[in-house]
């Protein structure tokens, strides 16, 4: 049998709330001061879940003044926050390393500034000296030929105002940013030997062939060149078509042009080798690229 429910009367003489109650929500009350460590007197024992949540008006000093109540379910930003929380960021930030951001790039810069400096300032016969212990010649390759294809890339040719330095910042960068840091020391290591190997060991074979004289066997190399060739190569592949091709136009085009000026022919033929091994590695950093970031790009 289905009854009728009939509002409930109020009491005589109990005042009447002009506005009706919406969603359960009671109407907030006017005026008073703020009750803080109780329940509000106004919610009964048997409150639901509704009644708890139930707003809370405040009045600044009882001068009648009441803070507007802020609306559930919105979240105020901070100016120059993003909606997800986050402060957005430069874009130059983004094309410098950073420590948390590009380790790798970070701190090679680093050491590749004091060394820098070192060569700089130091006295000019200690430069010499570690410059030729750090020569990757066919001397020093054959008797430490890791410790010298290491110790080589300490150096920039030409100092921090080189334009490789620049591009060694630049892109080595962008490339950390997408592939990481051990990745990116890869193909940076990968370039420099594979590149130092291609260009020293024909030095020698000609020197034995009598085409070259002895002193071939130790003149300096060394420097950051072929890393950043490779490095340049490798980020081409993860850019977009029209950018990836034009960076490899250009880059290419000063090698080349380095070529036909035939002031080092050797390391000129090892930039070129250099970038293409760079190229080479596309299908292994794009692969390791979809693994890290799956998002379609």
């Amino acid at each position: 049998m289905n009854h009728s429910v009939k509002p409930a009367e109020a009491a005589p003489g109990a005042e009447q709330d002009p506005e009706p109650h919406l969603n359960a929500i009671p109407r907030q009350p006017g005026r008073g001061p703020l009750r803080t460590g109780g329940r509000d007197p106004g919610a009964g024992d048997g409150a639901g879940a509704g009644g708890a949540v139930g707003s809370v008006a405040t009045s600044a000093g009882g001068a009648g003044n009441r803070a507007a109540a802020p609306v559930r379910g919105t979240v105020a930003h901070a100016p120059g926050a993003s909606p997800q929380g986050k402060r957005t960021r430069p874009a130059l930030r983004h094309l410098l390393p950073t420590p948390k951001g590009t380790p790798f790039t970070f701190a090679y810069a680093l050491v590749l500034a004091a060394t820098s400096l070192l060569t700089e300032y130091a006295d000019p016969d200690l430069v010499y000296s570690l410059l030729q212990g750090s020569s990757t010649d066919v001397t020093n390759l054959a008797h430490a030929p890791g410790l010298v294809l290491v110790a080589s890339a300490l150096w920039i040719a030409g100092g921090v105002t080189s334009p490789y330095a620049i591009v060694f910042l630049l892109v080595l960068t962008a490339l950390e940013r997408r592939i990481g840091g051990w990745r990116t020391a890869g193909v940076f290591l990968l370039g420099h030997g594979v590149a130092t190997l291609a260009t020293e060991v024909p030095v020698g074979l000609s020197v034995l062939a009598g085409q070259l004289p002895d002193s071939s066997l130790h003149r300096l190399d060394y420097g950051i060149s072929f890393g950043v060739a490779a490095s340049v190569g490798a980020l081409a592949g993860l850019l977009a078509p029209w950018l990836r091709w034009a960076v490899l136009g250009g880059f290419g085009w000063m090698l080349i042009d380095d070529l036909i000026a035939f002031t080092d022919p050797m390391t000129n033929w090892g930039h070129l080798l250099a970038l293409l091994i760079g190229v080479a590695t596309w299908p292994l950093l794009r692969r390791a690229r979809a693994r890290k970031s799956p998002v379609t790009r």
